[in-house]
């Protein structure tokens, strides 16, 4: 699943990059504009079934996007030192199913309560049409400066 930069240290194996986007940290969702500029946007997400799940607004830009072109890009990394970070490439599908009760479990994970998460979504699908983007991951890279960069490594085998 995760390849790696030349420069930076990646996570250790699939399943830490899994344990990693499982925390409920904020996304950047980018996708292409029309003009050939990237639209960059913060989101909640969900990672579930090897898939990252975001709930929007069927008016967003980010949508239209989509239409024009599927290939996102997403990147989920901490604010505060040491840098770790996930960068998933990928199609963005939309998803129009039982799209609330998604949207719910999204925002679950940065609510503390599960009644205001809920309320939240209930507020948004009542004043526009919501809908899910779904995206499953065709590259992953990784980035974990807390582990050993590749000079160190190279000299720790001397």
């Amino acid at each position: 699943m995760g390849l790696q930069y030349p420069q930076a240290p990646p996570f250790e194996n699939e399943m830490e990059i899994q344990s990693f986007l499982e925390r409920p940290l904020l996304a950047r969702f980018c996708s292409l504009n029309e003009d050939g500029s990237i639209h960059v946007t913060p989101i909640y997400y969900l990672y579930q079934n090897r898939e990252l799940l975001f709930g929007t607004q069927l008016r967003a830009h980010k949508i239209q996007n989509i239409q024009r072109n599927k290939q996102v890009s997403v990147l989920i990394d901490t604010d505060t030192p040491v840098l770790r970070s996930v960068l998933v490439y990928g199609q963005a599908e939309l998803d129009f199913e039982d799209v609330l009760e998604k949207r719910v479990k999204i925002l679950e994970r940065y609510y503390e309560n599960p009644a205001r998460a809920r309320a939240f979504a209930e507020r948004l699908a009542a004043a526009w049409e919501t809908v899910i983007i779904r995206v499953k991951p065709t590259k992953v890279v990784s980035v974990d400066y807390s582990r050993p960069f590749s000079i160190e490594r190279e000299s720790d085998q001397e």
